[in-house]
């Protein structure tokens, strides 16, 4: 059986990117198989809750209001329409609704909205994963309450790498809200974004980090950089080689996560829709188990429903079935939540 270690260098990490592809695959699949189903995936459904106007930097985002993307600024969507959306994404064949909004971090007049939210949509049977900014520990416990299961707060790249990507806050913020997340005992859903002009080394610091937490992330998204025309990074990269990540750095990044966080659900978020069916495949065989579905991820495309139900069919995979999701208590121990059938 794969071990599970948090105690990773990063000397380790980037000999297993070195490593040949093959014996790579061949490693990351293996654990893999040791603790997921291999032709199962996960769908998940990401809706935006509260677009644009954020007073981040994030060089990224087409939803800072730093950024010239055309993305107007909205207020936080009414609470029946976002489980009514939630009922179509579980009619859709999703087993996780994801929900962000665009803040720094949510007001406290926010939160009773909020709560309610996740109540309506764990009453449905999802599971419900959120991504609101920064947290404080009353605000992460008030979730908890609420009966969220996912939290996440992505540290996008290596703590190196960071402050190139963002200014308006530090990589130990990222760190600190994910501490406050475990405390509550809520799951953590961490990963960052491949092509942003970061080297390999960076791409090692940032698995380095994230494997060696006191405890993996549940949920690790590996997103590839989709470039927007009036974001910092999409018109420092669009006309270079830079704006789209090598294939197979790519899956090399994938696997060396399964590698490392062999437990972690590791999914293939933003930027799918411009990945080969080949290059997803291999993605899948180095143990990716997750994905988006839908048409739009927040305000990026996505490859669609219909696309996602050809590609699995062409490689044999299904949908992973409903489980029900573990929840850390405060003592760390593991513990099962009731999930509504």
């Amino acid at each position: 059986m794969t071990d599970i270690r948090m105690d990773w260098t990063r000397e380790e990490i980037a000999a297993l990117f070195d490593l040949p592809f093959t014996e790579l695959l061949f490693q990351a699949a293996t654990a893999h198989r040791t603790y997921h189903r291999p032709d199962e995936v996960q769908l998940c459904t990401l809706l935006s809750i509260k677009t644009g106007g954020c007073p981040e930097d994030c060089g990224y985002c087409s939803q800072s209001v730093h950024a010239d993307s055309g993305v107007e600024a909205t207020k936080l969507m009414d609470v029946r329409a976002v489980l009514q959306s939630a009922a179509q994404a579980k009619d859709a064949g999703s087993q996780r609704f994801c929900m962000g909004a665009a803040w720094r971090n949510p007001k406290d007049r926010d939160m009773p909205a909020i709560v309610e939210i996740v109540k309506g949509v764990r009453d449905m049977g999802l599971e419900t994963c959120m991504t609101l900014g920064m947290l404080t520990p009353k605000q992460a416990d008030m979730l908890a309450a609420a009966g969220l299961d996912y939290y996440n707060h992505n540290i996008d790249s290596s703590p190196e790498y960071y402050e190139r990507v963002i200014s308006t806050r530090n990589f130990e913020e990222r760190l600190d809200t994910l501490d406050h997340v475990r405390k509550s005992g809520i799951n953590v859903c961490s990963g960052g974004i491949i092509g942003m002009g970061e080297t390999r080394e960076d791409r090692v610091g940032f698995v380095h980090t994230l494997s060696t937490l006191e405890q993996h992330p549940e949920s690790v998204p590996v997103n590839a950089l989709v470039p927007v025309k009036g974001t910092i990074l999409g018109d420092m990269l669009a006309d270079t080689p830079m704006a789209k990540i090598d294939d197979i750095e790519f899956v090399r990044t994938v696997a060396v996560a399964r590698i490392t966080m062999p437990k972690s659900m590791v999914r293939l978020s933003a930027g799918r829709e411009s990945i080969s069916a080949s290059t997803q495949a291999l993605c899948f065989m180095a143990g990716a188990n997750s994905i988006f579905t839908g048409d739009k991820l927040l305000t990026a495309p996505n490859a669609g429903d219909d696309s996602d139900a050809a590609l699995f069919d062409r490689l044999g995979l299904k949908a992973l079935e409903g489980e029900e999701p573990l929840r850390q208590s405060r003592d760390g121990a593991e513990s099962t939540m009731e999930t509504a059938e």
